[in-house]
């Protein structure tokens, strides 16, 4: 049995592929009479063969649970998402245009503080961020900036535009997995590509490279680079291993480093050799036990004076954390028009402070109809989603917002737009996300596209990785 698209129905969602049952959009119309002239039994053999090539390649991702950790083979689907690239330049723009603004901020956060001798932002926010760093205080980076990768997560929602769901500014993960994606999606299928212009994703880890080597305290055509891993059992060291791969640089831990004469050097067979950057992928609290976590086994004695001192680059630098807050999220379009002085191009979902006592009660008042999130939780991890709560669970979380409040924000129940994915028998709508990738040192660069999460399970508004979310390939396409 071929693909009916006539028999799919999105329902209110706004669909990527399919406008109404029978009809796909303009830049899917290739892609969805393809996939109807292969029979059912084609459809199964290229999705084996995905599959296949999933676990010969060693894609995987580690969720934590309970039961202890489980290494779970990476989650795809092969209908991939299509956005014309007309939709995209926009989107585009307005991405660069969030990241300048919050590297703005990070760095008044860290210096003069105008935006709160000016009253844009108050500071008592900041005095109570989990994420402030008090150590960074008076830290210039080069280019001052402190998020040199940023990944932003966007939604559509029913009217089909684009909206900024969160931003990830302390070890944004996932890249490496749009990456893959593309490449298992070439080897099953390679004709598709042929009929489609799509804007290539493959760049992605020499424009890295590029931008770590821009932080480099001393200019050098080839400085040291590194990626700093907590190690084989963190969740996201497939992509660590991948990256420092892909970049030709080396993948070290906390003990593979030394800081000496307050200069950072890695050990080697040949004796000690200096680090010019580190692409570090753990927490602050773990970077260096003589400033955070005395007890950490992860970091490096003497980093952060090393850092400080202007002896080494940082990505992200520490502190950069302190943006990630989803509380200060909602503050992020006055920051674009206070230090850039422009409209944000991208608007960010509407949203309430449980800070402000009016909000508050009207959050109170409705968790059965929004989701509240806390403000430095990722991953998908303790928030409530209201239409899909029990009394018992909103209970709970009313008591929590009453105690501490300013750890809570909420948001209204989005309708988030669907993909088409391959079941067994059929394929069905799932709510999708979008997370670009930007890069930002001396100059600015955006993934064309970025990694597309879905919710595996029907009706499901969860979509990460770690809550059992799947993926799918993301193409920008030149009509």
């Amino acid at each position: 049995m071929a693909i009916n698209w006539k028999s799919y129905n999105p329902g209110k969602f706004y669909d990527e592929l399919i406008s109404s049952p029978g009809y796909p959009r303009k830049a899917a119309r290739i892609l969805t009479k393809y996939l109807s002239s292969l029979s059912h039994e084609e459809l199964k053999e290229r999705k084996a063969s995905i599959e296949h090539a999933i676990k010969s390649m060693g894609i995987s991702f580690t969720v934590y649970s309970e039961a202890g950790n489980i290494d779970r083979q990476w989650p795809f689907d092969l209908i991939p998402r299509i956005i014309p690239e007309k939709e995209w330049i926009p989107t585009n723009e307005g991405l660069k245009q969030r990241q300048r603004a919050l590297n703005c901020f990070i760095h008044d956060v860290y210096n003069d503080g105008k935006i709160f001798k000016d009253k844009v932002l108050p500071i008592e926010l900041i005095k109570k961020s989990k994420n402030y760093r008090k150590e960074c205080k008076g830290m210039k980076p080069v280019h001052e900036v402190w998020a040199n990768i940023c990944g932003t997560d966007l939604i559509r929602d029913a009217d089909g535009k684009f909206y900024v769901l969160e931003d990830n500014l302390r070890v944004p993960s996932g890249v490496s997995y749009m990456l893959e994606n593309r490449t298992v999606t070439k080897r099953v299928f390679p004709e598709l590509f042929e009929n489609y212009d799509i804007q290539p994703i493959t760049d992605y880890p020499s424009q890295l490279f590029d931008t770590l080597a821009a932080i480099s305290p001393i200019p050098k055509d080839y400085p040291e680079v590194v990626v700093l891993t907590p190690g084989i059992f963190n969740s996201a060291y497939f992509e660590h291993s991948f990256l420092a791969q892909q970049m030709g640089c080396e993948l070290v831990q906390g003990s593979d480093l030394v800081v000496e004469d307050d200069h950072v050097f890695m050990k080697t067979i040949e004796g000690l050799a200096p680090v010019d950057v580190i692409y570090r992928r753990i927490d602050d609290q773990f970077l260096d036990p003589e400033v955070f976590y005395p007890d950490s086994a992860l970091g490096v004695p003497g980093l952060m004076r090393a850092w400080l001192k202007g002896n080494v680059g940082l990505a992200n630098a520490p502190g950069a954390g302190v943006a990630d807050d989803k509380v200060i999220y909602t503050f992020v379009p006055k920051m674009i028009k206070y230090y850039l002085d422009e409209d944000a191009i991208l608007p960010n979902v509407p949203s309430y402070l449980c800070i402000d006592k009016k909000q508050c009660q009207h959050v109170l008042k409705n968790l059965d109809k929004l989701v509240v999130k806390p403000a430095n939780e990722s991953g998908g991890y303790g928030m409530l989603i209201g239409p899909q709560s029990t009394k018992k669970e909103r209970d709970e979380f009313a008591r929590k917002i009453k105690a501490n409040p300013r750890e809570f924000m909420a948001q209204p129940l989005i309708a988030l737009s669907t993909s088409p994915v391959l079941g067994e028998n059929t394929i069905e709508p799932r709510h999708i996300d979008l997370r670009p990738f930007c890069l930002q040192a001396g100059s600015s660069y955006v993934t064309p596209g970025g990694l597309t999460r879905v919710a595996m399970v029907k009706g499901s508004y969860v979509v990460n990785s770690s809550q059992g979310g799947g993926s799918k390939d993301t193409w920008i396409v030149r009509e």
